[in-house]
Formats: C-alpha cells, sequence, structure tokens
C-alpha cells in the first residue's frame, strides 16, 4: 500500500469521523452531563464500533448486503429503533434537574463505553463506507501489519474526535450554559436523535 493511499484512506476516516451523526450528538451530551472521563470511554466505545465494521467490511459486509437487502433493512430498522429510544429518554428527562445521582446517560466507564459501542453499532451505514473505502484504496494483497495500521487510523480518528467534542461539551462554561437552558437543550439533542434514527430507519 502507498503512502499516498495511506494518507487518502487516513482523509476519508477522518472526513468520516466528524461528519454529523447519532456518536458526535451523544458525545456532546456526554460531555455535557457526565464530564470528559465518562465521555472519554464512551468515545473509546464509538471508535471500537467504528474498527468493528472496518473488520466486518474487510470480510465483505458490503457485498453480502447488496446481495441480501433485507439483511441491510432489518439492521437499519434495529439500529433506528435504538436511536428513536435514546432521544425518547431524553426527551422524557428534559424537564428533570441536572443531579449526580440521576443523569441521562450512564456514569460507569464500563457502562459509556458499551453506550459508545452499542450507538456506533447501531448505525451500519459506515460498513458500506468503510467497504468502498477499502476496496478504493486498500489493494487486496496488502500486508497484514499494514491493515493493523489502518484499524489504528480509524480507532484513533473516532475517538480522538469525539474526545474533542466531549471536552468542548465538558467545561464549565459550556456545562453552565446548559444548566440554564436544559429542557430546551434536552428537547433539541432527544428529536435530533429521533429524527436520526427515523432517517435511518427509513430513508
Amino acid at each position: 500500500m502507498s503512502l499516498l493511499a495511506f494518507l487518502t484512506f487516513s482523509g476519508l476516516m477522518l472526513l468520516g469521523a466528524v461528519s454529523p451523526g447519532p456518536a458526535v450528538l451523544l458525545s456532546a451530551r456526554t460531555g455535557l452531563t457526565e464530564g470528559f472521563r465518562t465521555g472519554l470511554a464512551l468515545a473509546a466505545g464509538i471508535g471500537t464500533g467504528a474498527c468493528f465494521w472496518a473488520c466486518m467490511a474487510l470480510f465483505g459486509l458490503g457485498v453480502v448486503f447488496a446481495a441480501a437487502p433485507v439483511l441491510f433493512s432489518a439492521l437499519k430498522v434495529l439500529g433506528g429503533g435504538f436511536l428513536l429510544w435514546i432521544g425518547w429518554q431524553l426527551w422524557r428527562g428534559a424537564n428533570l434537574p441536572l443531579a449526580p445521582e440521576a443523569t441521562a446517560v450512564p456514569r460507569s466507564l464500563p457502562s459509556a463505553f458499551r453506550l459508545g459501542l452499542a450507538t456506533q453499532l447501531a448505525n451500519p451505514k459506515p460498513a458500506i463506507l468503510m467497504s468502498a473505502v477499502f476496496l478504493g484504496t486498500v489493494p487486496p494483497d496488502t500486508p497484514g501489519w499494514q491493515i493493523g495500521a489502518l484499524l489504528c487510523v480509524i480507532f484513533c480518528c473516532e475517538t480522538s474526535w469525539n474526545t474533542f467534542v466531549v471536552r468542548i461539551f465538558s467545561l464549565d462554561r459550556t456545562r453552565d450554559g446548559y444548566i440554564r437552558m436544559k429542557p430546551a437543550l434536552d428537547r433539541t439533542f432527544g428529536g435530533l436523535l429521533a429524527l436520526l434514527g427515523v432517517k435511518l430507519a427509513f430513508f
């Protein structure tokens, strides 16, 4: 694999990571309500989920989806339902006061990691994107160590970007503003996640 192909691959993965989606929304919400430490675990779960879809792309999951569209549709509906559920939980708790003992996002690090992982796995579209990227930039005879390096790039892009989002939203000034506008912001986050769920499931 040439250096140019590697850089092209890395750039595409970074663009995919920074594009708005459920992972970025949840990272922002976690930074606001749970702080940087829990958000870091969430970001690691998101990065791990991206690596899972990359591995599936390497094994030809995109080809399977193309040959069996009903499987892709089923995964879209399940993933959309998961995002709708998260959105409803945020909307329903919008009027609850923000307290350390009662937050919308799990406080334990393993729970935050699992939530990040589940959020990324709820969206099967990255598998299609990564399949196209792998087909376009990664030769079939690429050595195993280079594949490992590509997976590290994917994990670093996803985790680093979402960690950056968490950090921005965990700052005291941002948090103070959130506390003042919690009902409206929670409904905004919940509504956007629900809309993304509907889009994923039906479009």
